[in-house]
């Protein structure tokens, strides 16, 4: 049986079939071209580069592609990647499938839907809960398959719908602890606050920026929607109602020079950020710490400020008791 990707350690001769999700055309120093690719199997990621390519290289080995590569798996920086030998596209009969490359959310697709469902019925505002209800009329199938990012954290099949929905009981146990917190106003934010991603990106497989996620980003594009869905539905864009949605969801990366155009400004806006930020950290380590020996340092995370993080034989136990 082939080994997945994250299984081969240093120095071991690396022969498998994975999917491309990037491919970046890049030059050396002295002028060659050459292709910085990353693989992908249902273990994670491991990047490498093809030295020398061809044009007919290039035009093969896109995002979605699926190959056969050989190699030795070394590492560069501290950083895993194989040092490719030979690599070709999949023939009949083998691999194809790219749903059995991806990485997959831990919760059933259905099993979100219901909860998804049942956070909608918690919302009884009838503004928000319109709203809510008509942008997911429109993008339910999206958001149950997307992920929450091309890299960094939820970088998995289904995964904005499994950080969003985390975000969702968070919220429901902030508000019963902390009564002052508008609960209903706190789930339509962790709902919606990342639905601008259906847009923002290309979708599962083989996930790229599309124009305009480049352009725009996720937040501009959700709080668009929700202007229109409100126009629509015959709402007033200028009611107190939909002026603090707006704001929850426009605030909630917390800092302007983070992509939010404004700072939270209100106690929800302030809290859905922690919530978001809480969540995504915790993916972010857990994903790294996965691939870590115990008693190890992890490899450094980029979201994280580029720091390492310990995984300790103690909170190992901790967790399983």
């Amino acid at each position: 049986m082939l080994k997945l990707l994250t299984e081969y350690q240093e120095n071991d001769q690396v022969d498998t079939f994975a999917l491309i999700k990037n491919a970046d055309v890049r030059l050396t120093k002295t002028g060659k071209t050459y292709l910085s690719l990353i693989f992908s199997d249902r273990s994670g990621d491991l990047p490498g580069n093809l030295w020398d390519v061809s044009n007919e290289q290039i035009k093969s080995f896109i995002p979605g592609a699926i190959v056969k590569i050989q190699g030795v798996r070394g590492s560069f920086q501290d950083k895993p990647q194989i040092q490719i030998t030979e690599i070709r596209l999949t023939n009949g009969g083998e691999p194809n499938n790219s749903s059995d490359f991806m990485l997959h959310a831990p919760i059933k697709e259905d099993d979100m839907r219901s909860e998804l469902n049942d956070y909608i019925l918690m919302i009884t505002n009838p503004v928000w809960n319109r709203l809510v209800r008509k942008l997911f009329a429109a993008s339910q199938e999206q958001f149950l398959q997307f992920p929450a990012a091309k890299s960094n954290h939820h970088a998995f099949a289904g995964g904005l719908a499994f950080h969003s929905l985390s975000i969702a009981r968070l919220a429901v146990q902030v508000a019963n602890q902390y009564p002052q917190v508008n609960k209903e106003l706190l789930l339509a934010g962790a709902l919606l606050h990342d639905l601008g991603k259906v847009i923002e990106l290309s979708g599962p497989v083989a996930t790229q920026y599309t124009l305009e996620g480049n352009l725009i980003g996720h937040i501009v594009l959700i709080d668009e929607q929700i202007v229109l869905a409100a126009n629509e539905l015959h709402f007033d864009i200028h009611s107190e109602d939909l002026v603090l949605l707006r704001h929850v969801i426009l605030s909630h990366h917390g800092l302007m020079e983070y992509g939010s155009p404004i700072r939270p400004a209100t106690m929800v806006a302030e809290v859905l950020h922690h919530l978001d930020e809480l969540d995504a950290n915790i993916q972010m380590m857990t994903s790294a710490l996965e691939k870590t020996d115990n008693n190890e340092f992890s490899e450094r995370i980029f979201g994280l400020d580029k720091r390492r993080f310990y995984k300790s034989d103690l909170e190992q136990s901790a967790e399983i008791n």
